[in-house]
């Protein structure tokens, strides 16, 4: 991939001024897990010539930069005009860093310690085939609790899934941890085959508006009328559901990154 990077107009100068597109990244720009193509990395930069673009990953940083950032030779803060990781925890604006937050953060050490506690107490108590390693990961925007624990095996893993398809360990969990914690404002998110996350109230993607809002309220900054979002989990529990289906944005449900360039060419004309 060519290294050299096009100029940019600055945001204000753009055809398409009040516009920005968000985009999800594995699955939208990215095959999952995998690195962006030069098909994608073009179709990109000539929309950017239009108007504002950014990506809202949940994923942190260094995923992104592996991703999108490695395969087009230059650092993904310069690909985009927004980088929201972690759905906007940690956020840049042309290269320059905005105002961060965090779990630990925001829920405070002592709510914090007793959550953890209440977890690790019920986890010692719970009756299932094999506990193995790790059973809360403490994640910048969340915690990840597993059962299980993240260190099972795969073939531990499959049956763990099977399991609690029966027993419905993660879902009694859950709501002994509500009946708990009632006035927290923390919201629960089973997913995968071991565990379920746990994050603040609003902290899924949508998370990256507000710093699209208070980039408006700056003085000179620009307010966004048409906020454009692509994402290939727009179905409801699915993570770019939230965002997707916000009153504020555009939703365009993707299939794969071919699906996000063909939308775009429609779209903007490219």
């Amino acid at each position: 991939m060519d290294t050299a990077q096009p100029g940019y107009s600055p945001l204000e100068e753009r055809p398409l001024k009040d516009t920005i597109c968000l985009f999800d990244v594995d699955g939208t720009l990215t095959p999952a897990r995998l690195g962006a193509s030069p098909e994608i990395l073009s179709i990109l930069a000539s929309l950017r010539q239009k108007c504002s673009i950014g990506f809202v990953g949940g994923s942190d940083l260094n995923k992104q930069e592996e991703q999108i950032g490695k395969p087009a030779g230059v650092p993904v803060t310069t690909l985009f005009d927004f980088c929201f990781s972690e759905n906007g925890l940690t956020a840049y604006k042309l290269g320059q860093e905005l105002p961060s937050n965090s779990f630990i953060k925001w829920i405070g050490e002592a709510k914090y310690k007793e959550l953890v506690n209440f977890i690790l107490h019920y986890v010692a108590d719970l009756d299932i085939p094999v506990k193995r390693g790790t059973f809360v990961e403490f994640r910048n925007g969340m915690i990840n609790v597993s059962p299980v624990g993240r260190n099972a095996s795969t073939q531990e893993r499959l049956d763990f899934e099977k399991f609690d398809k029966e027993s419905k360990v993660r879902a009694r969990f859950v709501e002994d941890l509500k009946k708990k914690f009632p006035d927290v404002g923390l919201t629960y998110s089973i997913g995968g085959q071991i565990s379920f996350d746990i994050f603040p109230q609003g902290w899924d993607k949508t998370y990256c508006l507000k710093h699209l809002e208070n980039e408006a309220k700056k003085e000179g900054g620009i307010a966004y009328k048409n906020i454009h979002f692509f994402g290939d989990k727009a179905f409801e529990g699915g993570n770019d559901w939230e965002i997707y289906s916000d009153p504020r944005t555009i939703g365009h449900a993707v299939k794969s990154p071919e699906d996000t360039i063909r939308i775009l060419k429609e779209l903007f004309n490219l």
